[in-house]
């Protein structure tokens, strides 16, 4: 279930070419499949019960990849995946239409699995990687609009408030799971008396928090939220008012058995809640754009979820599941309505607007509905979820005091009461004006129907509330409160009450406030109330300002600075670790060495001579680092690690060509080098460094361990692996994460080198380009015909023996990643040979495509081993037979190759094609000669003739 919206943001990805209605048909099929695989798993739920799902994730540390559904994710889940679909069809038509949707509807289904995520996630350590893959996704979504200046500020706005407390959350979470001795949900839920008598509870209780107020907006950190309203309109409705700032209060609700009960909880979560509930509504009061109203509208209501839960009482608890149903319900379709007025009258300005309900009655009659349930009117949803939440609020006290928590309440609700009839009267009931900036009309069907099914909801919950809500609310309060017995029979009239009498008043006064709202608006203008985000850029600065100056300092530039810097703090805690731990070497008896091996070291040592003498020489430098490392090679071969060495000759080979090729967009010599001293120290360093590494590897070998590691890998290659080459069945099953890992670092390499080298020909240093390369000479036959005849009849071997060397490295020398590299060398000698025009025009794929699908072919392989219950990349084999064929064998691991292959090809290919690319731009004053060699067929055949 949780894995259908990632699923669909994949193919989303993967099918740019379908029109938008296919787009949105499969963005709406993962989710509407979720959701149905969410209902079939609904019913134990509904009764009380909990379904879980779990595989081994971390099996040495007890780490499991685990799932529980209970009524409190089923509840939060449900309004993920239900209003996301209605929110899916409001984009549809709410995007310009000649807009792409893709991309963007990929990135709701991201947010929406990350959501999904964390409302079922068993393990605390996987709901905070969903944690986080929130934060992430909604700073794509909240800068969807990369060109505006307010997207990308709000953008890293909220990821810089809401990723903090991330970090924060970590460090509470794992404090939470210590204490407990678990980090399962279900232990650490069971643990609530051991937790709160733990020394650490204040600092875990304080780390959780700032994780939650952070995302939820809480003050002192609500600024962000009405910032984040510059993402499109779907977005605003769907993160901002349902799920994402949600996700805060819905943390409370799930840790609230094991964290509340004490004092410390009690002031700082209803404090925080009663503060941010009355600065929300007073700032929505006087904003004048449409969504900002919206926006601090939903900081006041999440705060007064908060002030529920900070009360401790399993009633509370009862009626902030209640209203977290209700405010999902009339907010998405407020702000869904806000997008309607902006799209068809052009503006959400409420200055600019007033008298829509004659120009647009269908979107005048849902938003005034939504809007009164917002305010808590009768006879809506809102108003129900109002009333209990005052009615809690009066029977709270504060540090003995009975007025302070009734007080804030009230006037928290008067000011809620008071937005919600201005965007009722200044955007529809008002005067019509003479002119708007479109025409406002109603929009077509696809665009209201999504919101009026919320609005039809919100009636129906306020009219008929128990039957309609009562199924699926108090399973979530059972699971909330940790099956604390507590009732819930929400009804329309609960007679007389303090409640009743505060809402009676909290109305009156705030229809005063609408009608004296200009006089009002004045005084707080006059006020000059500061604005949090201005402090917070204030106290940003200096940070920034520090970060700029240290950067400057460590990333100047210089490549020899950050070598050297590397190397220093290598050879500091190196010998830090020994006069810590000594630095005996072991007795192992010793062998001589060969005449072939001291010729080889000697030729060695000649080459790093060299290559220090010629450093003003870049060509022969480049030669003489090969022949280093041809002998590493050799010396490979001499110490029986066949693998190792056609790794290192295909390396070689191949970014030694590579590097021909860059050395060709540089000067043939360097224009300075640096000073004898400077030359000197770097010496000293290498020397340094070498000498400690020789040591530590001399330290290594002469010591016999009892119980080497080597002999797990060797017992256990074949039975476990189906292979009897070990260091393939080790890269590819039991070290297959790390090489995962690998070949991910290889992908982005080569992206960054695409991203480093596309501006290369523009500006100064294109200028300094097309004058190094115009003093090159150019050799008259740039395509010789023997070379590339040579060439093409070398493709089809070069083939072979790739995947000759790939099929045979499970049991032989060989294996993915030397037939990747050998593939690529065979298709960089067609480059070179006949041109990077010739060979580009007969590309059919492109190089992302190519590491995408090998990065994703690996990983999906390791993720199946999780469905059939074995650990993340394991890897099953079997042996299997054919008439003609024989025996053979098939192995998962063969897939998992294919994924490595293909990432290193395409990343060979993307650093030779942007190389190429550079070539063809500064030669780009020159004709094109897209021929395979120097002679033109066509005219020699005019020439025989």
């Amino acid at each position: 279930m949780a894995a259908l919206p990632f699923l669909g943001a994949g193919c989303l990805l993967a099918l740019r070419g379908v029109d938008r209605n296919g787009q949105m048909a499969v963005a709406l099929a993962s989710t509407l499949g979720a959701l149905a695989l969410l209902l079939i798993h609904a019913p134990p739920v509904l009764d009380g019960g909990t379904s879980a799902f779990s595989v081994p994730w971390v099996p040495s540390l007890g780490l499991e990849l685990s799932f529980r559904l209970d009524g409190l994710g089923l509840l939060f889940a449900g309004l993920i995946l239900g209003i996301g679909a209605l929110i899916l069809v409001y984009a549809r038509f709410y995007m310009p239409a000649q807009e792409p949707i893709g991309y963007f509807l990929s990135l709701l289904l991201l947010f929406q699995g990350a959501m999904l995520g964390i409302a079922v996630s068993s393990n605390v350590l996987l709901l905070l990687i969903f944690w986080e893959l929130t934060s992430l996704s909604s700073f794509l979504l909240i800068g969807y609009r990369s060109d505006k200046a307010d997207g990308r500020q709000g953008a890293r706005m909220a990821l810089a408030i809401t990723g903090g407390g991330g970090v924060a959350l970590i460090g509470g979470l794992l404090l939470l799971g210590d204490i407990a001795g678990s980090y399962e949900l279900a232990d650490i839920l069971t643990s609530g008396d051991v937790v709160r008598a733990s020394s650490l509870y204040p600092v875990a209780l304080v780390l959780i928090l700032l994780g939650c107020f952070t995302k939820s907006a809480q003050f002192p950190f609500h600024f962000w939220l009405p910032h984040a309203m510059a993402a499109p309109t779907p977005v605003s409705a769907y993160l901002h008012s349902a799920t994402m700032v949600k996700a805060g209060v819905f943390l409370l609700a799930r840790l609230w058995p094991v964290l509340s009960g004490t004092e410390l909880w009690f002031y700082l979560v209803a404090g925080t809640g009663l503060l941010t509930a009355l600065i929300g509504a007073v700032i929505a009061l006087f904003r004048y754009d449409l969504k900002a109203i919206l926006a601090y509208s939903t900081i006041s209501h999440l705060g007064l979820l908060t002030m529920l839960f900070g009360f401790g009482t399993p009633a509370a608890v009862a009626v902030g599941v209640f209203h977290l149903l209700n405010h999902a319900i009339f907010k998405a379709a407020l702000f869904m309505n806000a997008g309607i007025v902006d799209h068809e009258a052009g503006t959400r300005d409420v200055r600019l607007l007033g008298g829509l309900a004659g120009l647009m009655p269908v979107t005048a009659t849902l938003g005034t509905i939504a809007a009164a349930s917002m305010g808590g009117l009768p006879p809506l949803g809102g108003f129900l979820s109002k009333e209990m939440m005052l009615e809690e609020a009066v029977h709270t006290t504060w540090a003995g005091w009975l007025w302070p928590v009734p007080l804030v309440a009230f006037l928290a609700a008067t000011f809620s009461i008071a937005y919600s009839l201005r965007f009722i009267f200044h955007v529809y009931l008002s005067a019509r004006r003479d002119s708007y900036p479109a025409a406002p009309h109603d929009p077509s069907l696809g665009m209201w129907a999504p919101s009026a099914i919320l609005v039809v909801l919100t009636v129906l919950i306020g009219l008929f509330p128990a039957p309609l809500t009562s199924f699926i609310v108090v399973p979530a309060i059972g699971a909330a409160s940790g099956d604390i017995a507590t009732s819930f029979h929400p009804k329309l009239w609960h007679g007389i009450t303090p409640a009743l009498i505060m809402s009676i008043v909290a109305i009156l006064v705030g229809a005063i406030a609408l009608w004296r709202h200009a006089i009002l608006q004045r005084l707080w203008d006059r006020l000059g109330v500061p604005e949090a985000k201005r402090i917070f850029d204030r106290g940003l600065e200096p940070l920034v300002d520090g970060a700029r100056s240290l950067s400057g300092v460590i990333h100047n530039g210089s490549l020899q600075r950050q070598l050297g810097l590397l190397f220093l703090v290598a050879i500091a805690l190196g010998f830090e670790a020994i006069r810590l731990g000594g630095y005996a070497t072991g007795g192992r008896e010793t062998i001589p060495a060969p005449a072939s091996a001291v010729a080889a070291w000697i030729l060695l040592l000649a080459g790093i001579v060299a290559v220090v003498k010629a450093q003003r020489q870049r060509y022969l430098t480049l030669i003489y680092i090969s022949i280093i490392g041809l002998v590493v090679s050799l010396a490979f071969i001499y110490l029986s690690a066949p693998d190792l060495a056609l790794t290192q000759i295909s390396v070689e080979v191949m970014t030694i060509l590579l590097l021909l090729l860059a050395l060709n967009m540089l000067p043939k010599t360097p224009r300075r080098l640096s000073s004898t001293p400077r030359r000197v120290r770097d010496g000293l360093l290498g020397l340094a460094g070498g000498g400690a590494t020789g040591w530590a590897a001399w330290a290594i070998m002469t010591r016999a361990p009892n119980d080497p590691i080597s002999s797990y890998h060797w017992e256990r290659s074949y039975a476990g692996g189906g292979g009897t080459n070990v260091v393939n069945v080790t890269l590819v099953d039991f070290r297959g994460f790390d090489t995962f890992g690998e070949i991910t670092v290889l992908g982005i390499a080569a992206l960054i080198i695409f991203a480093l080298l596309q501006p290369a020909t523009r500006g100064p240093s294109g200028q300094r380009l097309r004058e190094w390369v115009a003093e090159l000479p150019h050799s008259p036959e740039r395509h010789p015909m023997m070379f590339a005849v040579a060439a093409r009849l070398l493709l089809p071997l070069a083939m072979m023996v790739g995947l000759y060397i790939f099929l045979r490295g499970h049991n032989m020398p060989g294996g993915g990643f030397i037939a990747g590299l050998i593939v690529s060398i065979a298709l960089l000698m067609q480059y070179m040979a006949s041109g990077f025009e010739w060979a580009d025009q007969r590309r059919r794929i492109d190089e992302h495509s190519i590491i995408g699908f090998g990065v994703i072919t690996a990983a999906l392989t390791g993720l199946g081993s999780l469905v059939f219950g074995a650990p993340l990349f394991t890897s099953a084999f079997g042996y299997f037979s054919l008439p003609l064929i024989g025996k053979f064998e098939l192995t998962t691991a063969m897939l998992f190759d294919i994924g490595v292959a293909t990432t290193v090809f395409g990343a060979m290919m993307l650093a030779l094609a942007e190389l190429s690319h550079i070539a063809q731009r500064a030669h780009k004053e020159e004709p094109v000669d897209d021929n395979p060699m120097d002679i033109d067929p066509g005219r020699m055949l005019e020439a025989d003739r």
